[in-house]
């Protein structure tokens, strides 16, 4: 019985050549940029037998994390509507809020975790917390885990 991880998140910066080149041709294929594997391979300067090796391998962390529960943590600004913005920008987006919590409010700033059933949003994961670092008052939001 091995107790190794059966996966690892790793900054994309470290990854060799052949995985960014990987997730170029899934992304040609899946946007119809490129009909066939062969294509979408050649399109990015990759061997067909590297694809086909990686292809099911390796996918953005945020592709992984559609129809699943994600829990959010937020550094917030103590200022009045913060938490209400980003309760707004949740709802917005399809997401179903399974809980919220905060703590109390420090030297200025409130974290907050909220976990969201992510199956029927408009948009992305990624979207969201693009347009969530946009709102005023949000220092920081990253991805605790995912489901």
């Amino acid at each position: 019985m091995s107790t190794q991880p059966k996966y690892y998140l790793v900054e994309r910066s470290l990854l060799p050549e052949v995985f960014h080149k990987v997730v170029e041709a899934n992304t040609a294929l899946k946007t119809g940029q490129c009909r066939t594997a062969s294509e979408a391979a050649a399109s990015v300067g990759l061997s067909r037998s590297a694809f086909y090796k990686y292809k099911d391998g390796i996918r953005p962390f945020f592709e992984v994390t559609t129809d699943r529960i994600v829990t959010f943590h937020l550094m917030l600004s103590d200022k009045p509507g913060v938490l209400s913005s980003i309760l707004g920008l949740f709802a917005r987006s399809g997401a179903n809020l399974l809980t919220i919590n905060q703590s109390i409010p420090m030297s200025g700033q409130a974290s907050v975790t909220i976990a969201a059933r992510t199956d029927n949003m408009n948009c992305s994961v990624e979207t969201l917390m693009s347009r969530a670092e946009a709102l005023d008052g949000v220092l920081r939001i990253e991805i605790l885990a995912s489901e």
